[in-house]
């Protein structure tokens, strides 16, 4: 018998942030609750300091994958470690994790 309460789905997308950078996104989530597990963020977008696209994948984990929610929370944590992007946003960022569950 599958526990459905506990399966794990993995995922990639390939996005052109519009007026930005390519983004490619690694995802891995609990199908039922939709949380995330675990994210690998790449492309050819630029961030600042050098530890920030670590920082979103560590503090993204178990965050609801729901657009308003992911908005919110990476804009925050945006915000609170002083991350600069070029060619990339929070919505950008948003919208290439949540294509990984089209």
């Amino acid at each position: 018998m599958v526990n459905k309460c506990n399966i794990k789905m993995q995922s990639q997308s390939t996005y052109k942030v519009p007026k930005g950078k390519l983004l490619k996104i690694f995802l891995e989530y609990n199908e039922k609750s939709k949380l995330i597990d675990n994210l690998k963020i790449t492309g050819d977008f630029f961030a600042y300091p050098e530890e920030s696209i670590e920082i979103l994948e560590y503090k993204l984990k178990n965050a609801l994958l729901k657009r308003e929610i992911l908005i919110e929370k990476i804009s925050s944590i945006i915000k609170e470690n002083q991350i600069e992007f070029i060619g990339l946003n929070a919505e950008g960022l948003a919208e290439g994790i949540l294509m990984c569950l089209k």
